[in-house]
């Protein structure tokens, strides 16, 4: 891979980071401490990365928590693992009863979207299968960091504002614990302010002495269902017993020379490889920074997203073959629409009949892509009295039209936003790289692998550079370094473009990549308070 460490062609406060043991890149600095820490006492990338997302509930909870789901792509001994950590929707609800409550499409808040979390047995399933030291000694900084304190950074004070002023005006039982875990005398905790929360720091010991089977099949199960008896929730003891991750065999597509791969569905990852097929079918331009390459990008993406959106869903209900959706022959019919000017995309027929990000390397040549998330920042607004679990809100994705592949169903997971990506080439690992915030991650994914292998850009470079967005239809998002010729440019062609002052909803992306000299060098997000931590 070819690009100039020195060269930042963006506003960036931050150089590429080299390491050679290990490197932990994630968006809060005491997270990716507590990875280090593990890295020096022995533990190894996948031990590090556990020790990093269980950091993340305490330091980050305004984008995950320890109800979350999570993906992970792994890399060991040569090969590409995927984990689907994703859980189910609770055997008690259904469409009907939903909408026996009144409801007539699925609630973003409170009990109702609250599915099985995942992330827990994740962590579990990681350690036992690649890791080096125990579970419990893992989890350890983060509970440390929960029963003793940590100072707010920046990003997280600002978003833990932002749900402070949601959650204060919900009403009804099930929202007081959230109030009273989550701000100190009824306000948000501001950045620089000590917050503790002894509550998880029993719980993460907990999950760490029981491999996670207190989560599951224990003391922790029993307090989630019985707060969920209590103030109306549908989860019940069976629906933890009876659920597991999978371990999932990746999906991935050539692009320039350069192997991308994703989880498969029911994550959304298929996008990426869909918009990089009709993508590597056009000519980019030399410049990066002009309307041209702006519109194919958009273009090709959108045509991507709606297909997405049309068919993913859990794979055992798909009436859609993944391998349809990325044949060469489909992203030739997609691309056939790309013209000068913006279209309103509609789905194709491929078929012939609040998250956070991290990774993780270590001088093994170990890597871990992983992501998890609660879902629209705090999540369900559910926490669990006693535990300090925040529970997500995945459920709100599920669709309440029947003939939908994504229909809301008993024991079915729904269509998920977080994604893990990964870069090989010929067999060998690049490295681990992804972009966290909802339906901007496979749009930043797609804008990552275009920097760096369209236009040589280095990883920090590759983060920095502006994004866009597409929200539906014609219309798109710039940031602000866009430039007003850009956004002119793109009007011209149809786009509806609207311009961000704040870069906040662009997404946080880190990625570490693996030299041609057997070390690792790293970049990480300047839109937030991401770190880099280098062993």
């Amino acid at each position: 891979m070819n690009f100039d460490p020195n060269s930042y062609r963006y506003n960036s406060r931050r150089t590429a980071v080299y390491g050679q043991r290990g490197m932990v890149c994630t968006s809060q600095p005491l997270a990716a401490q507590a990875g280090l820490k593990i890295l020096q006492e022995g533990g190894n990338a996948f031990d590090a990365a556990v020790a990093t997302a269980a950091c993340l509930p305490v330091v980050e909870p305004t984008s995950n928590g320890l109800g979350s789901d999570a993906f992970a792509l792994i890399w060991s001994k040569g090969k590409l693992y995927g984990l689907n950590s994703s859980g189910v929707a609770p055997m008690a609800i259904s469409i009907a009863k939903m909408k026996e409550r009144g409801h007539e499409a699925m609630p973003k808040r409170g009990w109702d979207p609250v599915m099985v979390p995942g992330a827990v047995a994740g962590w579990a399933a990681i350690n036992q299968r690649f890791g080096r030291l125990p579970l419990s000694q893992v989890v350890e900084p983060a509970a440390w960091y929960a029963e003793n304190g940590y100072p707010l950074s920046p990003t997280v004070a600002r978003f833990w504002k932002n749900g402070v002023n949601l959650f204060t005006a919900m009403e009804g039982e099930q929202f007081k614990p959230w109030r009273e875990y989550f701000t100190i005398n009824g306000h948000a905790p501001q950045a620089g302010q000590i917050f503790r929360c002894p509550d998880m720091a029993k719980t993460l010991r907990s999950i760490g002495k029981t491999n996670g089977e207190s989560y599951y099949r224990g003391e922790l199960m029993e307090k989630i269902v019985a707060f969920s008896k209590k103030t109306g929730g549908w989860l019940q003891e069976d629906d933890f017993a009876k659920w597991d991750p999978e371990w999932v065999t990746p999906i991935s597509t050539e692009y320039k020379g350069y192997t991308v791969s994703e989880i498969p569905p029911n994550g959304h990852g298929i996008t990426v490889l869909m918009a990089l097929n009709i993508l590597k079918g056009l000519e980019l331009p030399e410049n990066r920074e002009s309307a041209e390459a702006y519109h194919k990008m958009i273009e090709a993406l959108k045509l991507a997203f709606v297909d997405a959106k049309a068919y993913v869903s859990d794979p055992r209900t798909m009436t859609t073959k993944v391998a349809d959706m990325l044949s060469e022959e489909y992203a030739a019919s997609r691309r056939a629409l790309i013209t000068d000017t913006a279209i309103d995309p509609k789905p194709g027929t491929p078929f012939s009949g609040g998250t956070v990000y991290l990774c993780a390397a270590d001088g093994e040549g170990n890597m871990i892509s992983y992501i998890q998330s609660n879902y629209m920042g705090f999540g369900s607004g559910i926490v669990v009295p006693g535990t300090g679990i925040s529970l997500q809100n995945r459920g709100a994705d599920f669709s309440f039209d029947e003939k939908s592949d994504n229909a809301l169903a008993p024991g079915k997971k729904c269509y998920h936003t977080i994604i893990p990506g990964f870069l090989s080439k010929d067999g060998e690992a690049v490295g681990p790289f992804g972009v966290m915030g909802g339906y901007m991650q496979p749009q930043g994914h797609m804008q990552v692998v275009v920097n760096t292998l369209d236009y040589a850009m280095n990883p920090q470079e590759a983060l920095d550079a502006p994004r866009f967005q597409w929200t539906g239809g014609k219309h798109i998002q710039l940031e602000y370094e866009c430039g007003q010729k850009i956004a002119q440019e793109l009007k011209d062609r149809g786009h509806e473009v609207e311009i961000l002052a704040d870069r906040g909803s662009m997404g946080r992306g880190e990625i570490i990549w693996k030299t041609q000299h057997g070390t690792l060098v790293g970049g990480t997000e300047s839109r937030c308070d991401g770190q880099i931590a280098v062993y």
